[in-house]
C-alpha cells in the first residue's frame, strides 16, 4: 500500500465541499445513504469457512511459522462443509445493531469476544486465509447494485440495466458498490458465482454505463493536461508529490488509536489483498523500457516470487495483528463508497487498454508517495504496541519504495512517453486521479473520526 496523501490541481464540487477536512473540521456532517428496497428478494447467500464479523487471534510473531489459528468451522477430507442458507434483503431496512445481530443469527457467525469450541478449529497458514476463499456476495444499497447483486445470484436473459443518475460519483454508496461487484468478476470472483458471468454481455453493458459516468466525473474534476509534452511529464510528478498540504499519516501519527488502526485496516482491505493486480494488466500493453520497468516494480510487489513476501500476505499480517480478519473480501459489506472508488480506479484503468498511460501514471504516483506516509504509519503502529510483523508490510514499502518511485519516473513513465508521447496527458490524469479520490477518501474517515464515529459503511 502506498498512501496517497496530495492535494488534486482544480477540485470540483465535491472536492470543495471535503478538500479541507483532514485540515480542518467542517461545519457539515456526512451521512450515508440508506438504500429502500423495491421488494423482498432474497439471495442465496453461502458460509465456507472464516468469519467476516469479529476478531481473528493473532498469529505467531514470526510470518514464517504455520499460525495455529482457529477459523470457521472444521472441513472434512470429502471438502469445505458448507451451509446454505438465505438472507433476505429487507433486513438492511434495520437498524445497524439489529442487522448484525441477524447477520449473525443466519450465518452462525460467533459474536466478538465469543468462544469457539475445538471441534470448530482448523489450523491454517495467514497467507493460505487470504487466497483460500471467494468472497461472499455483499447486501446492496441501492438499485443499481441491486440489480447487478440478483444477477449474479441468479443470471437470467431478461436482466435490465438500470437507469443511472448520480452527481457525487464517488461518494454514490450503490455506484461504486456495483461498480465494485462487476470488477470482482475479473479477480477472485465470488462465492458461487458462474465464471461465465465475467463476459456476460448485459453486465458489461452496465459496467460500461457505471465507468463512463465516473471516469466523465473525474476528467471535470481535474486539471486538463491534454497539451502537456512529453518531456513535461516527470517534473510535473514531482511537483504534484511535493504538494502535499495535510496528511492522514500525519494524523494518525498525532491523534490515532487502535480503533483507527483497524478501520484503516479494513479500508485498505479491499485494495491490498490483491495488491500489484490491476497494475499488472499493464504489462501485455506495454513495450521495452516501460514494460521491463513494470515486470521490475510488479516483480518485488510479488515477493520475488516468495509467497510469503508478497505484498498481499504481509499485509494479511498486519490484518491479524490488530485481530482482523484476512480473508479476501471479509469486509466489503463495511466499506463505503470512498473507499470502494479508491479500489474502481485502479481496475477501471486497468481493464481498458486506452487508458494504459493513466494506469501508468497510477502506479507512478502510488510509487513516489510512499515512503514518508508508509515510514509514519509503522511508527504510529509501534507506538501502539503493535508487533513487528504487523508493521512489516510498511517497513517494507519504505525500502523498496524508495527505490521504485526512480524506476517508476524514469523508466516507466520515460519508456511510455519515448515510444508514446501521445499519452502525456493520460500519465499525469492518472496521477491527478487517484490524488483525489484519496482525497476524499482521507477526508471521509477524519470527519467521522472527529466526530467519534466509524468511518465504515452502516445503515
Amino acid at each position: 500500500m502506498r498512501s496517497m496523501e496530495r492535494t488534486p490541481g482544480r477540485a470540483s464540487n465535491l472536492a470543495g465541499r471535503l478538500g479541507t477536512e483532514v485540515c480542518k473540521r467542517p461545519d457539515e456532517e456526512l451521512r450515508p445513504r440508506v438504500y429502500q428496497s423495491p421488494d423482498r428478494v432474497s439471495f442465496d447467500r453461502h458460509r465456507s469457512g472464516t468469519s467476516p464479523v469479529g476478531p481473528v487471534p493473532p498469529a505467531s510473531p514470526d510470518p514464517g511459522q504455520e499460525a495455529q489459528t482457529p477459523i470457521g468451522p472444521a472441513r472434512g477430507v470429502s471438502g469445505e462443509r458448507e451451509q446454505r442458507v438465505v438472507l433476505d434483503v429487507s433486513v438492511a431496512l434495520r437498524k445497524s445493531s439489529e442487522l448484525l445481530e441477524a447477520s449473525r443469527t443466519a450465518l452462525r457467525v460467533p459474536a466478538v469476544g465469543a468462544s469457539v469450541g475445538p471441534a470448530e478449529h482448523r489450523v491454517r497458514s495467514v497467507h493460505q486465509s487470504v487466497s483460500n476463499a471467494r468472497p461472499q456476495l455483499p447486501s446492496p444499497r441501492g438499485p443499481i447494485s441491486h440489480a447487478v447483486i440478483k444477477a449474479l445470484s441468479r443470471m437470467t436473459d431478461d436482466f435490465n440495466t438500470p437507469l443511472v443518475r448520480t452527481d457525487d460519483v464517488v461518494t454514490d454508496e450503490d455506484l461504486q458498490l456495483a461498480l465494485y461487484c462487476c470488477y470482482e468478476l475479473h479477480y477472485q470472483g465470488f462465492a458461487h458465482v458462474s465464471d461465465d458471468l465475467e463476459w456476460n454481455p448485459s453486465l458489461l453493458k452496465l459496467r460500461r454505463e457505471l465507468e463512463e459516468i465516473f471516469e466523465k466525473s473525474l476528467r471535470a474534476a481535474l486539471i486538463d493536461d491534454g497539451g502537456v509534452a512529453a518531456a513535461e511529464v516527470p517534473d510535473a510528478l514531482w511537483q504534484m508529490s511535493r504538494d502535499n498540504e495535510c496528511s492522514l499519516s500525519a494524523w494518525l501519527q498525532r491523534n490515532g488509536t487502535r480503533f483507527h488502526a483497524r478501520e484503516m485496516a479494513m479500508h485498505r482491505s479491499g485494495y491490498q489483498l490483491k495488491e500489484a493486480d490491476p497494475h499488472t494488466w499493464a504489462i501485455p500493453r506495454l513495450n521495452g523500457r516501460a514494460k521491463a520497468a513494470m515486470v521490475t516494480i510488479q516483480s518485488d510487489e510479488y515477493g520475488v516470487g516468495v509467497a510469503a513476501s508478497m505484498h498481499s500476505s504481509l499485509f494479511a499480517d498486519a490484518m491479524r495483528a490488530l485481530d482482523l480478519d484476512p480473508t479476501y473480501g471479509a469486509y466489503l459489506d463495511q466499506l463505503p463508497a470512498v473507499t470502494l472508488a479508491t479500489t474502481n480506479l485502479i481496475s477501471m484503468f486497468g481493464l481498458h487498454r486506452r487508458l494504459r498511460g493513466a494506469l501508468v501514471g497510477h502506479l507512478a504516483s502510488f510509487e513516489m508517495n510512499s515512503v514518508g506516509p508508509m515510514t509514519r504509519y509503522s511508527a504510529w503502529l509501534e507506538s501502539l504496541g503493535v508487533p513487528q510483523y504487523g508493521r512489516r508490510f510498511y517497513d517494507v514499502h519504505v525500502e523498496a519504495d524508495e527505490e521504485h518511485q526512480y524506476v517508476a519516473v524514469d523508466e516507466l513513465v520515460g519508456g511510455l512517453l519515448e515510444t508514446e508521447p501521445d499519452q502525456a496527458g493520460a500519465v499525469l490524469f492518472g496521477a491527478r486521479s487517484v490524488g483525489f479520490v484519496e482525497r476524499v477518501f482521507a477526508d471521509h474517515v477524519v470527519s467521522a473520526w472527529r466526530r467519534d464515529r466509524t468511518s465504515l459503511w452502516t445503515l
